[in-house]
């Protein structure tokens, strides 16, 4: 029997496509939402139908007390954690370097860096061998702003999944000798609600479609696909990889 995944913002977008194809492939999962708790519920619903348990909890991985809490309730319903997905994330909305909002930058780096870090650290109390363990696998959900340092106005976005992809290579190699496979898909635009809310102009959307290679939004499962192929042992030696799903790479002027 497959062991659980916890799937942080697993209730929407990117989140939700994971854990479908990871309950699909026969893994309980664990959603963690912030706040939509219908969204999770929903997901939660048509995970199950596909014959795993399926559970949602509500965490900020923002807050250390939640993520505590959510790896302690996970254990006790579905068992100790098997895989981890790091997708919750947040950029808090475009701002020029020269109207930095310290709160709000601290909200972004809490989110998609020390959130992904407590999470991964709770994540490896349940898998490492010196600790009981079995091992297991880790996908941090970064982005393509890392590498190209973001769109105007969120480069505050991709300094913070800078963090994610240096994290990703240091932890695979710390955590080899624990059996634990550490790995990050960066996607590009990608079509789901939150992409929806953020580029809602057409002039907008139709200037990011043409900076792309392929001419289009990736679709979900065009990365949550990818992303559970890296739970099964052909991509083991693939740890510590940082994985583009660009659409072809941006051609940006």
């Amino acid at each position: 029997m497959k062991r659980p995944l916890v799937i942080t913002g697993g209730g929407r977008g990117i989140g939700a496509a994971i854990a479908l194809q990871a309950a699909r492939q026969g893994f309980p999962t664990a959603l963690l939402y912030r706040a939509d708790q219908a969204s999770a519920q929903a997901v939660c619903a048509q995970a199950a139908s596909h014959g795993p348990r399926s559970i949602a909890i509500q965490a900020d991985v923002a807050d250390e007390a939640d993520i505590l809490r959510a790896f302690d309730a996970v254990r006790a319903a579905l068992g100790p954690v098997g895989g981890l997905v790091n997708n919750a994330g947040t950029n808090a909305g475009r701002m020029t370097i020269d109207r930095f909002d310290a709160q709000a930058l601290e909200r972004v780096f809490r989110v998609n860096v020390i959130g992904t870090l407590l999470c991964t650290r709770e994540a490896v109390r349940h898998m490492a061998l010196s600790q009981g363990g079995k091992g297991g696998v880790i996908v941090n959900i970064s982005s393509m702003a890392a590498s190209i340092g973001g769109r105007p106005g969120l480069s505050h976005y991709a300094a913070s999944k800078s963090a994610v992809d240096a994290f990703t290579v240091g932890a695979a190699r710390e955590l080899a000798k624990e059996a634990i496979r550490v790995y990050a898909i960066r996607p590009g635009a990608t079509e789901t609600d939150w992409t929806a809310e953020g580029f809602r102009d057409p002039a907008t959307r139709s200037a990011i479609e043409r900076s792309i290679a392929m001419g289009r939004y990736a679709q979900p499962d065009e990365i949550a696909i990818p992303v559970m192929a890296l739970f099964t042992d052909p991509f083991a030696f693939l740890s510590g990889a940082v994985i583009d799903a660009s659409g072809g790479g941006y051609v940006l002027a």
